[in-house]
């Protein structure tokens, strides 16, 4: 089987010790392709320097994280730090610049768990639709982090993408059943995470929505299947069972079926 995690974030302090470690477990599990995500300056910066050292594996997706996009640090995350708020334009520079390494564009989007909505979404909503144009104009896919804000992102993104001009994919939705429905119904993707073999939410997902908009995630070293370790993207296997059981379909089956998914997203071959 060839799997895919299109959402992880390997170059996070935990695994400085053990990345090539990491790696040779994904290749050991049959995963062909890991999508780094980035969130601000100075995680692209990294993403793109792991993406360039193993080419055959990595590939990089250029984020600016809504609250790294106001300044705001989010508590003892280990992934690397901005100080201030983001220049877009300075940051669409440096993607343009490395285009030919950049596969996505996220993780963007908004973020109503660290902020309150009240006072930072006018400044988020602008921030996140300038970065859709963004990725609009250099035509790449867009990676989505809506916590506490699903809601909020599909209106934004039903705006901005009428005619579905570039490829949405929702990491770690947590929206409820009717935002899940009216997100597929839009043509989004839906990646899902290791952990859905004890998550309600995402066992959800995997029976509304359609196996064709369905990828694999880790998100990596968050949302771990197991209590004692980090989660990380040899973990994929684990979302390719547990959706087979769901959809009562072969591993292998669904497993073909979301690497030509991320073909489609994500223009590998």
């Amino acid at each position: 089987m060839k799997l895919v995690d299109v959402h992880c974030h390997i170059y996070h302090e935990m695994f400085k010790d053990s990345f090539d470690e990491v790696l040779e477990r994904a290749k050991s599990a049959g995963v062909k392709r890991i999508l780094l995500s980035g969130v601000n300056p100075e995680g692209n910066i990294k993403v793109l320097s792991y993406v360039k050292k193993h080419p055959e594996m990595l590939r990089a997706s250029l984020g600016i994280y809504p609250i790294d996009a106001l300044g705001i640090e989010p508590d003892g995350t280990g992934l690397p730090v901005h100080k201030g708020a983001i220049d877009l334009e300075q940051q669409f520079a440096f993607i343009r610049d490395n285009l030919s390494h950049v596969t996505a564009i996220g993780e963007i989007g908004l973020d109503f768990y660290w902020v309150e909505k009240e006072k930072t979404y006018v400044q988020q909503a602008e921030n996140f639709r300038r970065i859709i144009r963004f990725a609009k104009e250099i035509k790449k896919p867009i990676i989505i982090h809506s916590r506490k804000a699903e809601k909020e992102c599909i209106d934004i993104l039903e705006e901005e993408l009428p005619n579905r001009e570039i490829s949405v994919n929702n990491h770690c939705f947590s929206g409820k059943k009717n935002l899940v429905l009216r997100a597929a119904a839009l043509g989004h993707y839906f990646s899902i995470p290791a952990n859905v073999v004890k998550s309600q939410q995402f066992q959800m997902m995997v029976e509304l929505v359609d196996l064709k908009q369905l990828l694999t995630e880790t998100d990596a070293p968050w949302l771990s299947p197991y209590a004692d370790k980090p989660s990380e993207p040899a973990f994929v296997g684990l979302s390719i069972t547990k959706i087979a059981e769901i959809k009562k379909m072969t591993p292998e089956d669904v497993a073909a079926q979301i690497w030509q998914n991320y073909v489609r997203v994500f223009g590998e071959k």
